[in-house]
Parts: structure tokens; C-alpha cells; sequence
């Protein structure tokens, strides 16, 4: 009889960046995903975990100011990053832009979707989109709204505009 093997090891790997201007210097299993880092070790709630396979956006952050799926990206790739997730964007107990524009076109219904949402917004507006409704819709189309909130997503991009 062969013994059973046993199943292999998974490296730690040092890991330093910065998530909502927080530094952190972590060990990570080199198999961690950034979702499950925030949420998990770090007791950052508000970036869901949706489909877990990079489909719906729930899980959007922006690394280095730029919108990534983070149930797709290993933790161990964003040394010396800075992270941002739907907690770090409000100041001074002042909302940032989007998010009073989700408030304020009532950009959410269950509002599962609507942290990906607005990090994507958020990321969208500092990029080279164009101002019409359509562009503001296909740069969003990686965000999915079981709700179909998305007329009052689009407003809310729209309105945030030149505030951000």
C-alpha cells in the first residue's frame, strides 16, 4: 500500500503596500487573491466577492489609480502598490464625488454591485472616455447590476464628472 501524499506546500511571500494610505507589511500564501486579503485579513468589507471568476465587477479596486478585478489578481503581485477600495475614498468624513452622485441619482438598489461600481466610476472618470452616455456605458461594461440600475449609474457618472 502507498501512503497517502500529502498535499504541497504553499510558500509565504513578504509582501509591502499600502491600502487606503494604510501601509501594511504582510506574510501571504503566494496563492492569496487580493479579494480575499482585504476582506479576509485586512477587515475591508466593501469589496464583494461576486462571481469569483473576473465576470460581474463586484470586487473592482483600483491599484496604483487604476481599476483591477481583485478575486483575479494574486497578493503577492502588488508589492510597493498602493491599494484603494470603497473605505479609503470618503475624506474627512466628506464623500468622495461618486458616491454622493450614487446617492443623489439613486444609483443603487440592492447595492451588492454598487462598491465595484463606484471604484470603476471612479476610475473611469480619470481616463480618456468619451462624454457621451454610450462611452460612459461600455467603459462601465465590466460591471454588472442584477438590479438594472444602470440608467441611474450612467447619471451618476455623468453628474460626477468635472468633480472628481
Amino acid at each position: 500500500m502507498s501512503s497517502p501524499s500529502a498535499p504541497p506546500a504553499v510558500s509565504a511571500v513578504p509582501v509591502t503596500f499600502s491600502v487606503n494610505g494604510t501601509p501594511h507589511a504582510l506574510e501571504v500564501e503566494s496563492r492569496t487573491v487580493l479579494l480575499d486579503l482585504l476582506r479576509e485579513q485586512l477587515g475591508l468589507p466593501g469589496t464583494k466577492k461576486g462571481c469569483d471568476h473576473g465576470q460581474c465587477g463586484a470586487c473592482t479596486v483600483l491599484v496604483n489609480g487604476r481599476r483591477v478585478l481583485s478575486c483575479l489578481s494574486l497578493a503577492a503581485m502588488h508589492d510597493g502598490d498602493e491599494i484603494t477600495t470603497i473605505e479609503g475614498l470618503e475624506k474627512d468624513g466628506e464623500l468622495h464625488p461618486v458616491q454622493q452622485a450614487f446617492l443623489d441619482h439613486d444609483a443603487y438598489q440592492c447595492g451588492y454591485c454598487t462598491c465595484g461600481q463606484i471604484m470603476s466610476a471612479v476610475a473611469l472618470l480619470r481616463e480618456p472616455v468619451g462624454a457621451d452616455d454610450s462611452a460612459v456605458r461600455e467603459a462601465m461594461s465590466g460591471n454588472l447590476c442584477r438590479c438594472g440600475a444602470y440608467q441611474n449609474i450612467c447619471a451618476a457618472v455623468q453628474a460626477a464628472r468635472g468633480r472628481v
